[in-house]
């Protein structure tokens, strides 16, 4: 069971240098300047190989919603996209909020997920002390909706709240947003329009205010408790203001995370794409998008991730209050990344900090994200000049669609190891052998 690789560019930890990576069981063995070995060889020349991205946010709607997506449609897309780990959200149906249906989310990726895989439990009105219970090694974190959400999901009440920040000893996620703000703006847009309200209203709905009135309340809180708090899709100018670049990573308390949307569109796109960009938190203006991109290149913002969140076109189709927030995004983070680079928005070892180091020193995830001798050997090659258009006979994501549609990427990915296993190569899965649960390190 042994693979080299040889004559790659490697991105790992600020450095582009060439070399070899020899793999075995599992492991990466072996970097070096130039490697002699037996096995399979894998010729990387005037490509790049990096550590497999880690997603922290995605939701792969399993169980209760499978119409729209599945762990294994989602996590084959998300390896051809060069996506090794993921990190999946608790509104399925029934929502994750105990345990036990947390572990029967284990059982279905144990089955059927291509890459690693972590799931959040999530917060509810009166689960906290299930969610005490957690084992910190085990599982990635607690989610709790301050916004966005209903029912249980939703958890916005200060007393509710500040029972999860005082108590919980992990990483606390959040998606902040004012639900009070948001309400009032939507009757406001209802007495104007009814149901058809025009989708290039939506930021306005879920407006830069309302996002604020929430993260900031998180942010003061989690000062105040000590509370690992890691804030979701930042999508605001207004709200970077509430993050630091003063420590490093591993001992900042309070982070946020980037997604591609809000890196990639901004609101003069709902016009060509509609409702196929209706995210929440809204996609903004141009200077909210060009403030999160300086903000992630200054450290202020600390992962790149994509909260890719599925729906049918169908779906997509219905009116502003009933077409659904999300899509997919997991197929198309790392070469949408990689054209930043190519236009020169960004390197590749600051693409690597924030789609791969990053996660795993925020969620302080056991031997992945890096290639170090002994680690997991979650790779991705990377070819920076071969283009693609994204068409609907590509789209791996279970709807079918893409907001990406019709955009060309310059570099492809063409080989993707999960835990040593080579899962995804040049446009075939090999699906002998399933991804891992990711383990943490709690303290």
């Amino acid at each position: 069971m042994q693979t080299l690789i040889t004559n790659a560019k490697i991105v790992n930890e600020g450095k582009v240098t060439d070399g070899d990576i020899l793999l075995r069981n599992g492991r990466i063995e072996k970097v070096a300047s130039s490697i002699t070995a037996q096995g399979t060889v894998i010729d990387a020349q005037g490509r790049f190989v990096m550590p497999g991205a880690i997603d922290d946010q995605v939701h792969f709607r399993e169980p209760g919603l499978t119409h729209k997506a599945t762990i294994f449609t989602e996590s084959r897309a998300a390896v051809a996209g060069g996506v090794t780990s993921y990190m999946e959200m608790p509104n399925t149906v029934p929502p994750t909020f105990t345990h036990q249906l947390l572990e029967q989310k284990y059982q279905i990726a144990a089955k059927h997920s291509l890459a690693n895989y972590s799931f959040y439990i999530g917060a509810s009105h009166n689960n906290l002390e299930e969610v005490l219970r957690t084992n910190l090694e085990r599982v990635c974190g607690l989610k709790i909706f301050m916004g966005s959400s209903t029912g249980d999901l939703l958890v916005d009440d200060p007393k509710t709240l500040e029972g999860f920040f005082s108590r919980f000893p992990g990483l606390i996620a959040t998606h902040c947003e004012d639900e009070r703000t948001i309400r009032g703006n939507m009757e406001r847009f209802r007495q104007q329009y009814g149901e058809d309200v025009p989708v290039i209203l939506h930021p306005q709905i879920r407006s830069a205010d309302g996002c604020y009135a929430s993260s900031s309340m998180a942010v003061e809180m989690a000062k105040q408790h000590g509370t690992r708090l890691h804030v979701l899709h930042i999508s605001t100018a207004k709200e970077i203001g509430l993050f630091s670049n003063a420590e490093s990573l591993s001992k900042k308390r309070i982070t946020a995370e980037a997604c591609i949307h809000h890196l990639w569109f901004n609101d003069s796109d709902y016009a060509r794409l509609g409702m196929k960009i209706k995210w929440n938190p809204a996609i903004k203006t141009a200077n909210d998008q060009k403030a999160i991109l300086a903000a992630v290149l200054d450290n202020r913002i600390d992962v790149i991730a994509t909260d890719h969140a599925p729906h049918t076109l169908e779906e997509k189709k219905a009116t502003y209050f009933k077409a659904p927030a999300g899509g997919p995004l997991v197929q198309h983070s790392m070469v949408a990344m990689m054209e930043f680079v190519r236009l020169g928005k960004m390197d590749m070892t600051r693409l690597v900090d924030k789609m791969c180091h990053n996660p795993a020193i925020l969620f302080r995830v056991r031997e992945r994200g890096f290639i170090r001798e002994g680690y997991f050997a979650d790779l991705v090659i990377v070819d920076p000049a071969d283009p693609w258009t994204v068409s609907p006979s590509n789209i791996l994501a279970k709807a079918g669609w893409s907001p990406f549609e019709g955009q060309t990427f310059h570099s492809r990915i063409t080989h993707t190891f999960v835990s040593g296993h080579l899962a995804y190569e040049n446009g075939k899965f090999h699906e002998g052998k399933q991804g891992e649960r990711l383990a943490f390190q709690p303290t």
